[in-house]
């Protein structure tokens, strides 16, 4: 669950992909990582990163979290798993991490799935923030893991840890979950009953997760006519990619994969350029609050839009699907008249625009607070 890739892996790594999975899913993570490269330019702390990360800067570092799902359908030490083999003790390291955080659907498994350090699903409805319930929160959601990665880092924590998490994994994965808590689907998520109905699963013990939008379509306004052949869109998918992609309309979206990439990398230097030497809204924490509390803080700040992310949408034909062996709601988010006429779109684009500009800011912060 991502501003997340699948994608283009750095160094010498080798990995395929289908195309239309590699796309633009990196590109959020890429934005916020080289905002923070931007933001710590010749400083100490860019030093101790370049020290810790082996000459990896942010931008390439915060793809990384993502892209180790890669080993997870046959595992890291089949001989055709990819490796980052330009930087072999990184890669040890990530092996370790992988090894001891392997994939998981089982909720009471002894050793946590990595994928869940990514997000939590705090209902977006009722209103609420983290720590005003239960569900679908825990100690390995993506509030949890940010201060773990900072306690290791600051030798609170021993690098010799049962997640495998040393001071360069934590970078790694810093560079990557400072994004994801900024993705309003990564933060909020709607529950419904047997009915097809909202309902809150504090309340409701039976109610079916919409596990962030990822087992929904969503259909816009504005979506051009599909082609023959073509899905509908994923809803936490249209949040990954589609509204980033939103920041550069300039760029025709059915090209090939080089030339997309051709277009889109000197678009994506000027958003950088601008959003590193341009300082973002509402974006510092108070001297007084620990940085060990900054992931709450940040969760529910970006809560409430995910809650309008669900409320700008009507679900409907909502059921349950069993994915593997849990039962989870799936169904289709239609978009509603905005009474401001603002089309989802457009709005969500704006949001990504500000949330990564902040994430970026707070990345670099955080590692100039820790290091």
């Amino acid at each position: 669950m991502n501003f997340t890739l699948r994608g283009i892996l750095i160094a010498s790594a080798i990995v395929a992909f289908p195309a239309s999975i590699l796309a633009y899913g990196p590109l959020g993570h890429q934005i916020v990582g080289a905002i923070a490269d931007e933001r710590l330019a010749n400083t100490p702390t860019a030093a101790k990163v370049d020290a810790l990360l082996d000459g990896l800067r942010l931008e390439k570092a915060a793809l990384i979290a993502d892209e180790i799902k890669g080993w997870d359908k046959k595992g890291v030490d089949d001989p055709r798993s990819f490796h980052y083999s330009a930087h072999r003790n990184i890669d040890k390291q990530l092996r370790d991490f992988w090894r001891a955080n392997q994939p998981t659907h089982d909720p009471n498994s002894p050793a946590p799935s990595h994928h869940w350090f990514h997000y939590t699903d705090v209902p977006v409805m009722p209103a609420q923030r983290y720590r005003d319930g239960y569900a679908r929160r825990s100690k390995w959601d993506v509030v949890h893991m940010i201060p773990f990665c900072i306690d290791v880092l600051q030798g609170r924590i021993p690098e010799q840890n049962e997640r495998k998490i040393t001071k360069p994994v934590a970078i790694i994965l810093l560079a990557h979950y400072v994004a994801d808590i900024h993705q309003p689907l990564h933060v909020g998520a709607a529950y419904f009953d047997a009915q097809g109905h909202a309902t809150d699963p504090d309340r409701d013990k039976s109610a079916l997760a919409d596990e962030g939008g990822n087992a929904f379509t969503i259909e816009l306004g504005d979506e051009p006519a599909r082609g023959r052949g073509m899905r509908k869109k994923k809803f936490h998918g249209f949040w990954d990619y589609d509204s980033v992609n939103g920041l550069f309309p300039q760029v025709l979206g059915r090209l090939p994969e080089k030339e997309l990439e051709a277009q889109i990398d000197p678009l994506k230097h000027q958003l950088v350029q601008d959003m590193a030497t341009h300082e973002p809204r509402n974006w510092q924490m108070q001297s007084n609050v620990s940085i060990d509390s900054y992931a709450e803080i940040w969760e529910d700040e970006i809560l409430p839009i995910a809650r309008e992310a669900h409320a700008r949408l009507e679900f409907r034909n909502v059921k349950p699907l069993l994915d593997g062996d849990r039962v989870v709601a799936m169904g289709e988010a239609i978009e509603k008249p905005a009474p401001d006429r603002t089309l989802y779109r457009a709005w969500a684009t704006g949001i990504v625009r500000d949330e990564l500009h902040k994430a970026g800011w707070r990345l670099a912060d955080l590692l100039q607070k820790i290091l």
